[in-house]
């Protein structure tokens, strides 16, 4: 059983970077497609970034393209999402997700079901 932990969110200004890490235990995510979603409050969950197995492809919603990168280090058995350019409307909780065998893109439409979820992290940004 896989479990995730999410770390580095907090309280950024408007134009700032946040970094968050998503790290794994109780097995390795070497073969898994990772993903991170948020949600903001009143909203309906939100996919934001996805990456697969071997880092070969990523998939991002539009509206955080060119802002926020996706990587991973299996050797790690962590993933990141460095968030730069921030504002306000992406303040949210962020959560990853792992899915084994999985597609960057489809990912992007998981079930939140299926596969391995953190708890999440809170990011804020204020203007």
């Amino acid at each position: 059983q896989v479990q995730l932990v999410e770390s580095g969110g907090g309280l950024a200004q408007a134009g700032g970077s946040l970094r968050l890490s998503c790290a794994a235990s109780g097995g390795t995510i070497s073969t898994y497609a990772m993903g991170w979603f948020r949600q903001a409050p009143g909203k309906e969950r939100e996919f934001v970034a996805a990456i697969n197995w071997s880092s070969e492809y990523t998939y991002y919603v539009d509206l955080v393209k060119g802002r926020f990168t996706i990587s991973r280090d299996n050797a790690k058995n962590t993933v990141y999402l460095q968030m730069n350019s921030l504002k306000p409307e992406d303040t949210a909780v962020y959560r990853c997700a792992a899915k084994r065998f999985a597609t960057a893109q489809a990912m992007a439409s998981i079930n939140p079901t299926l596969g391995y979820w953190g708890q999440g992290t809170q990011v804020t940004i204020s203007s």
